[in-house]
């Protein structure tokens, strides 16, 4: 039997912390499933659709992920993909308080999902799609690159025009 886990967030966009979580899961599993889920609570600047084709594009080099989106809960996912872990970044304290609830309502909907969390590397650990959309229409291009893959950034800019 495979190992097999998920990566379950919304990628929008995708940045450079999550790609350096999804290097390094994917050295640990046979296969790492990276679920684009929808939040409800968000405003997308990408559609699932069009988040898929970016991930695809930038995990490309890396031979056992797949990309695939979902909806409703994430355990159920987990479920629907015969996977048993999902895995999650962290990149502050009040990440670790909003996972730890999560995970705990995970256990409570499936308590065969094991959640595994990576800590964002050090200079990832300040990234996040807020700070990428409000830096996009202000950075040059090799700026950008220091928080989100090169293969993205004019999808970014043909965005945020």
């Amino acid at each position: 039997m495979a190992r097999r886990a998920v990566y379950t967030g919304s990628f929008d966009p995708v940045s450079l912390g999550h790609l350096n979580v999804i290097e390094r899961a994917s050295r640990l599993v046979d296969e790492l499933i990276v679920g684009i889920g929808v939040n409800l609570e968000k405003q997308h600047l990408f559609s699932a659709e069009e988040r898929v084709e970016l991930i695809e594009r930038v995990t490309k080099p890396i031979g056992n992920v797949i990309v695939r989106p979902f909806g409703g809960l994430a355990v159920r996912f987990v479920r629907e993909m015969d996977a048993k872990v999902i895995i999650r970044g962290i990149r502050t304290l009040s990440d670790i308080e909003a996972e730890f609830t999560m995970t705990l309502a995970n256990r409570k909907l499936d308590p065969g999902i094991e959640t595994v969390f990576f800590m964002a590397d050090e200079e990832f650990s300040h990234v996040s799609s807020s700070l990428i959309k409000q830096i996009t229409p202000l950075a040059s291009d090799e700026e950008l690159a220091r928080f989100v893959p090169k293969e993205i950034i004019g999808d970014l800019r043909a965005r945020l025009k």
